[in-house]
């Protein structure tokens, strides 16, 4: 296994000292030891993959220097265009060094969502012409690799990525960052929240923790989940899922469990959700400033102000809860005011050690959910 905090001094030895990129699981190690290790500045997480692209662009035409993005390979997605369209040798010819977590890698265990992504990842890499070496626990010391990795960004004057094997890298002992204490976890909050709604509402819930969450609350009331879109993969997309089903069910209120992480990474959508105006959408975002599901690294959720930000792409009834006798108040407004409406609840970071995961499909989820929704 490789030491977190010896890879980065590596890479700051051979003059990568920038880092930007979207959090992954398998990179948490990492991760925790990029908000710890580099300079103030020299580390922005972005609000999604692509982003990070651009700021790493932006930062080698400002420095001619090599930086570093991370990433999921779920998020290979969102960086296809700007890797292709201005990165690429045949465009600008940016020098950057990409890491990227192998989720889903054929023969080790993961969830669905994952699994296509793993399996076609190396060949889109290929198909790309994006050359890419494999790091494994197998490996103690990433030295040789990572030298001859920069030597071909370098030559190149193009990308190049370090694929990233489950249990690479070992645990990350640095001190954490401080945390926002608020009354509520999110599961209570989605307790809260799932509890008022009435029998004929539509709920579509985020990608992550929260989905997990409300599918624990569906079981332990003996509910069924046919009343839940458990968005499983797709980060930041839950509110346009949201949105279509709002438009085309106009006599039903559809709930938009989103996270202030997926929020923020296609945060254009609360813009097109504002002009269209359907009445019967209702937004609500669990806020507790991290990225819970891959480790609990920061998001800008607690800096920015979300009910503003709405406010201003025209929703029609934004409001803040951070305590019981709020969010109480405020789910009431919620199912009263005209959509769309959007309620931020501000809820505390982590989740239960015992949490479980849907027992179904995805498919399975999505027939029984199509059911309710026509029925």
């Amino acid at each position: 296994m490789i030491d977190p905090q010896k890879f980065v001094e590596c890479l700051q030895d051979n003059d990568v000292d920038f880092f930007t990129g979207v959090p992954d699981s398998l990179l948490k190690e990492l991760c925790a030891c990029l908000e710890s290790v580099p300079p103030a500045g020299q580390h922005v997480i972005t609000a999604n993959e692509g982003g990070a692209v651009a700021l790493a662009l932006g930062y080698h035409l400002a420095t001619r220097k090599i930086p570093l993005v991370y990433l999921q390979n779920s998020g290979l997605g969102n960086i296809i265009n700007p890797l292709l369209s201005l990165a690429d040798a045949e465009v600008y010819s940016v020098p950057m060094l990409l890491v990227i977590g192998w989720r889903g890698e054929p023969g080790i265990h993961d969830e669905p969502q994952h699994k296509k992504q793993g399996r076609v990842m190396l060949a889109m890499l290929e198909a790309m012409e994006i050359p890419y070496a494999i790091l494994g626990p197998e490996l103690e010391d990433s030295a040789a690799t990572l030298e001859c990795a920069m030597a071909t960004v370098r030559k190149a004057s193009a990308p190049f990525a370090l694929v990233i094997k489950k249990g690479t890298f070992q645990p990350f002992t640095g001190l954490g960052g401080e945390k926002a204490t608020f009354e509520l976890t999110r599961e209570e909050a989605i307790q809260h929240v799932l509890e008022a709604l009435g029998d004929r509402d539509i709920v579509v819930a985020t990608t992550g923790m929260a989905s997990r969450e409300v599918y624990e609350y569906r079981a332990r009331k003996n509910q069924g989940h046919h009343r839940d879109f458990l968005t499983v993969g797709g980060m930041g997309h839950a509110s346009h899922i949201a949105l279509g089903l709002a438009l085309k069910k106009p006599d039903r209120s559809v709930y938009c469990l989103d996270g202030d992480g997926a929020l923020l990474m296609h945060m254009g959508g609360l813009a097109i959700t504002g002009v269209l105006k359907p009445r019967n959408l209702k937004h609500i975002v669990l806020n507790n400033g991290a990225h819970d599901s891959v480790g609990g690294q920061p998001t800008v959720g607690l800096t920015v102000d979300i009910p503003g930000i709405a406010q201003a792409a025209f929703y029609g009834q934004v409001s803040r809860a951070e305590t019981r006798d709020q969010l109480q108040s405020c789910v009431v407004g919620l199912k009263h005011a005209p959509g769309p409406s959007l309620l931020e609840i501000r809820v505390r970071r982590g989740a239960r050690k015992d949490l479980g995961r849907p027992a179904g499909t995805p498919v399975q989820n999505k027939n029984s959910f199509m059911n309710f929704v026509a029925g």
